[in-house]
């Protein structure tokens, strides 16, 4: 028996949709400098057919613990204010979508933001991470409800980093209809770089979604970060890998292939109804 409702798919025949994970290098507090970076990116993603381009966490600011502990005000973003109205020409321009990163402010604190601009210039949504790690939790308040956006019929949920490693937050979203998980991210050389390896692809194939994840390039904040943004199938496979360096990673999300995915894999449809938490029965042993 299945548990629980999957919220039922697009019809199928829609367009498919051209994203990219962009991994970037950021400046620690130059929000405007990290914006033009984010711009230039967004430019050479249009060139490409891209719709829809990702950023990593906390992209705008950087992610900097030493810097957001003694003055994260200066790392706010907000509508309206010169870091987002750079990305918004920039998307506005060349009609693409952009989801960055920033520190948002909330009346019970501050929040590490994944902000929507649509191709219009505007903003669109923003999912607050809801999963804080150590450090973060000494700074921000966590996000307290899921986000869950279309683009060209395309559902896409938001998650940020650490979000990534509970595989209840994207299988919540794949059951509300995503077909895609974005995940800006920050992650770094040596143990942190091989999570990222088992959570990507293993959100992908349990949910048979595409995944984007996106990570930046190069050092900030005394952090010397992984790169190796990626674009993953419904099946777990890489379908683009921007390496180690700066650059963008594109590929296509395809109505039929995740269809047939789908068909083929039906953990979201075949899952058994949760159980009561079992009573540890004694085993005697020699």
């Amino acid at each position: 028996m299945a548990g629980g409702r999957v919220t039922a798919a697009h019809p199928a025949g829609r367009a498919p949709l051209r994203v990219a994970a962009a991994q970037v290098t950021a400046i620690p507090g130059d929000l405007a400098g990290n914006a033009r970076t984010a711009a230039r990116s967004i430019a050479e993603a249009a060139d490409r057919g891209v719709h829809l381009v990702v950023f990593p966490e906390l992209s705008l600011c950087g992610y900097d613990v030493g810097l957001l502990r003694d003055d994260i005000a200066r790392c706010a973003v907000e509508a309206g204010g010169d870091p987002l109205d750079i990305v918004a020409e920039a998307c506005r321009t060349h009609r693409v979508v952009a989801v960055v990163g920033g520190c948002r402010r909330r009346a019970d604190g501050w929040a590490i933001g994944a902000l929507v601009i649509g191709a219009d210039g505007r903003p669109a949504a923003a999912y607050d991470k809801r999963h804080l790690d150590r450090d973060e939790r000494e700074l921000f308040v966590p996000g307290r409800a899921d986000c869950l956006v279309e683009v060209r019929g395309w559902r896409l949920g938001l998650g940020v980093c650490y979000d990534a490693s509970f595989p209840e937050h994207a299988r919540a979203l794949a059951l509300a209809g995503a077909d895609a998980y974005l995940c800006p991210s920050a992650f770094t050389t040596g143990d942190s770089d091989h999570r990222r390896g088992v959570y990507f692809p293993a959100r992908a194939l349990e949910n048979t979604c595409y995944v984007l994840f996106a990570n930046f390039a190069g050092s900030h904040g005394n952090w010397e970060f992984a790169g190796r943004s990626a674009v993953y199938a419904p099946d777990g496979r890489v379908l683009a890998d921007a390496g180690t360096g700066p650059g963008l990673a594109v590929a296509d999300l395809d109505d039929a292939v995740l269809r047939r995915h789908r068909d083929a894999l039906r953990m979201l449809t075949d899952r058994a109804a949760p159980a009561p938490p079992p009573a540890a029965v004694p085993v005697p042993a020699g």
